[in-house]
């Protein structure tokens, strides 16, 4: 890099170390904690040449088109469906990823949801802390070990619950775009017959295409005794949907890292004692997020170098 600051927009926190990174290399704008985003975007729009930003959040077409000098969007996470690839690529700007380094983290909290959720753990530990232990009487919980899982989508993320689920006792088996014979594991190429067989169903899909995968019909099937976890994005699953049959205990729980509209969360999904829920914090560990930002600060450095960034999601 030259002696002269690039201009970068932040759009969210990242971790200490890799945010005096950004500082030392770049000319940091941090667009979210401005109180005024768009007065910071006439101010300094016009010079922006990189931004950095989450999967979830991405960076939308508006955004983007106030941004004429821009190079790259670098995403710090695995998502690539909150940014516009074909937009970015007719501008001729390079949008990375940081793949690899988050699939343990988000196979890990797919494992506790399911466990929290079946063994009602929100509820017993709300219990303790308001002191009624031994005067209210919980619900026996479900069983964990042995089930029957379903997994949507056997990527890489599924494939890791897969495993880590094999540890369980459990019995998996997956929908996904094709078969993977080799996996060792049953496929339903029918996501609703695949409902049907199983007692927990687990969204590990790529949103990328943002269609609906669960539907009220994959709910229905999977019926009074079957569990929904979503680690992958809240729009793959018809919440209206959802929230009714929880409340219609048309599906006995769900387990939740995603949603809609984060960060807002239907207040009934808040209310409803067999939902487990997190605010997307799937690769939210230390170890993790830092290796996360040192892979964007790769990718930022390649870019400014005049080198291809390695971990580009589309060719210019």
């Amino acid at each position: 890099m030259n002696n002269t600051p690039i201009d970068l927009l932040l759009t969210q926190p990242m971790p200490e170390a890799i945010d005096a990174q950004l500082v030392s290399a770049f000319q940091v704008h941090r667009l979210y904690q401005h109180d005024h985003p768009q007065q910071l975007l006439a101010e300094v729009g016009p010079r922006i040449r990189a931004v950095v930003t989450g999967g979830a959040k991405g960076l939308s077409n508006a955004l983007m088109d106030q941004l004429p000098a821009l190079e790259i969007i670098a995403i710090s996470g695995i998502g690539t469906d909150a940014v516009d690839l074909r937009h970015a690529a007719s501008r001729d700007i390079h949008v990375t990823t940081t793949p690899g380094v988050l699939t343990a983290d988000v196979a890990d909290l797919a494992m506790g949801l399911i466990i929290s959720t079946l063994r009602r753990l929100g509820e017993g530990e709300r219990l303790v802390r308001d002191g009624l232990w031994g005067t209210v009487n919980l619900p026996l919980a479900r069983k964990v070990s042995g089930i029957e899982l379903g997994i949507v989508g056997l990527g890489e993320v599924g494939k890791a619950i897969a495993r880590r689920a094999a540890a369980f006792d459990m019995r998996i088996a997956y929908n996904g775009r094709r078969e993977q014979p080799e996996s060792g594991y049953r496929y339903e190429a029918n996501l609703v017959e695949l409902a049907r067989s199983v007692d927990v169903l687990v969204v590990a899909a790529s949103a990328d295409g943002g269609q609906v995968l669960v539907t009220a019909e994959v709910l229905d099937a999977l019926g009074p005794e079957g569990y929904l976890v979503n680690v992958a994005r809240g729009k793959l699953v018809d919440e209206d949907a959802l929230v009714e049959a929880l409340r219609e205990q048309r599906i006995a729980g769900a387990g939740l890292d995603v949603f809609v509209d984060e960060p807002h969360v239907p207040p009934a999904l808040r209310d409803l004692n067999q939902v487990s829920l997190q605010p997307h914090r799937g690769s939210a560990t230390l170890q993790t997020r830092l290796e996360m930002g040192r892979m964007v600060l790769q990718n930022l450095e390649a870019c400014f170098r005049g080198d291809l960034p390695p971990n580009r999601v589309i060719d210019l």
